[in-house]
């Protein structure tokens, strides 16, 4: 049984040295993407209305998702 585990061990940390160690927060990644869409759509939701008011308050909307992307990008890449 010992050995066994031995085994299993050695694989693994072959494995992750085949990779070189590196790993990446695709979770975090995905949510940083999904805002930044999202700020987009608000800006270009600004961009087309005539109001101004709603043009400010979509354009803070943009900012926030913005700010909510960075914070998922630097999570991603945080080590």
């Amino acid at each position: 049984m010992k050995k066994i585990l031995i085994v299993a061990a050695t694989a693994g940390l072959m494995s992750l040295a085949a990779c070189g160690g590196g790993t990446t927060n695709t979770t975090a990644e995905n949510v940083a993407e999904s805002h930044e869409a999202n700020a987009a759509i608000y800006e270009e939701a600004a961009d087309n209305t005539s109001n101004v008011v709603a043009e400010n308050v979509l354009e803070n909307a943009a900012d926030v998702e913005e700010n909510k992307a960075d914070a998922a990008h630097d999570n991603a890449t945080a080590h």
